[in-house]
């Protein structure tokens, strides 16, 4: 990440702006700058950013190891997917005004001051929730619901015997989500996994069935008793740890959830060449899925990352809608915010690298 994109203004000609925004002007050099001196699509508006979200993948993004960053963007790039602020400019088709405040996503470019956004992903601010709650939300709640889509849990409920879950991390950002979406989608048991003391009330209070601290007890033998006959879903972003005992753990028909490898990458601010080399081992170590188990055994395994989704708008602003849904009627919460300057930007980092957050992390940019 060059950080010349997020903490300098920008001044009024220019935005940040996702991948998928293809009808406006690029600044030369740099393919996620803007200018939007002359016009601003008519699909898109322009967002003066109050709060942006921090997630693990944007560690991984400032490491140059994030796949679509590399792919769609390159360097220099400026990290972010979700924000929340007020619309300064609306093109005429974008399907809203100058003045509401707003949430959102977008395919990279929300550290920052103001972002360039199709208007399909933007929605009003929840009722009950503020900018920086409304920020923290999108990636992770979009995350986890794709999750339950692909365990066969959403839109409708499943109809095999066994709903138990497992939900690895489940005191971060997408954990938390997943352990209160699982009680609305008629999950149950819902067996949440921390790895400290401190984390095991705030699972609880989301409405976990059980809660296992790892640094305490041995995790296999307590999911073992929390669900004596495995689980119908895994929800895993662990990586080489935990993938192949997760795998084990699947009930007849059951599902395991890829959607990370935080174990698998260092806890260090930059990468030494120690690091890789862990990195490297811990890719060779990944487990096997064997095509004849899978199908003797009746078991799936799916892996996804949203950030290859931008033209999935149908399955974007579902997913937005459920949300929202959710949120209004005081079936999803973020369980805790904690706020940095957008200058803080390293502090903020470390700690979500620390593997000690619980909740969210955002940012808030400077005040014109």
């Amino acid at each position: 990440m060059d950080s010349r994109l997020s903490l300098q203004p920008l001044g009024d000609c220019v935005a940040t702006v996702g991948y998928n925004v293809k009808n406006c002007e690029r600044v030369q050099g740099c393919n996620s700058l803007a200018r939007i001196d002359k016009h601003v699509p008519e699909d898109c508006a322009v967002v003066r950013v109050t709060s942006c979200s921090v997630n693990y993948a944007d560690v991984t993004i400032r490491w140059g190891l994030y796949e679509s960053a590399i792919r769609f963007v390159g360097y220099p790039i400026c990290p972010g997917f979700d924000f929340a602020g007020v619309v300064e400019r609306a093109g005429r088709a974008s399907g809203v005004k100058v003045g509401d405040i707003v949430f959102g996503i977008t395919f990279f470019g929300a550290y920052s001051s103001r972002v360039l956004v199709p208007g399909h992903q933007l929605r009003p601010l929840p009722k009950g929730m503020c900018e920086d709650e409304a920020a923290a939300l999108p990636s992770v709640a979009g995350t986890a619901l794709h999750a339950l889509k692909l365990a066969g849990f959403w839109p409708s409920r499943p109809h095999t015997k066994n709903k138990a879950v497992l939900v690895h991390s489940a005191a971060g950002g997408v954990g938390s989500m997943l352990v209160q979406m699982a009680k609305n989608v008629g999950a149950s048991p819902t067996v949440a996994v921390v790895g400290s003391s401190h984390k095991v009330a705030a699972c609880r209070a989301l409405g976990a069935s059980v809660v296992i601290d790892k640094s305490t007890s041995d995790l296999w033998a307590a999911t073992k008793a929390a669900a004596p006959e495995g689980f119908a879903a895994v929800f895993d972003a662990n990586g080489v740890t935990t993938l192949a005992r997760s795998y084990a753990s699947l009930s007849q028909t059951g599902t395991l959830v890829i959607y990370g490898f935080h174990t698998n990458l260092p806890s260090a601010a930059s990468l030494s060449p120690l690091a890789w080399v862990r990195m490297a081992l811990g890719i060779a170590r990944m487990p096997r899925f064997e095509p004849m188990d899978l199908v003797l055994a009746s078991k799936n395994v799916c892996g996804f990352n949203l950030s290859f989704f931008s033209e999935e708008t149908a399955l974007v602003a579902a997913y937005m809608d459920q949300i929202v849904e959710w949120v209004e009627a005081g079936q999803l919460k973020i369980a805790k915010v904690t706020a940095y300057d957008l200058q803080d930007v390293p502090q903020a980092h470390e700690l979500i690298q620390s593997g000690q957050s619980v909740g969210k992390i955002v940012l808030n940019p400077p005040s014109p």
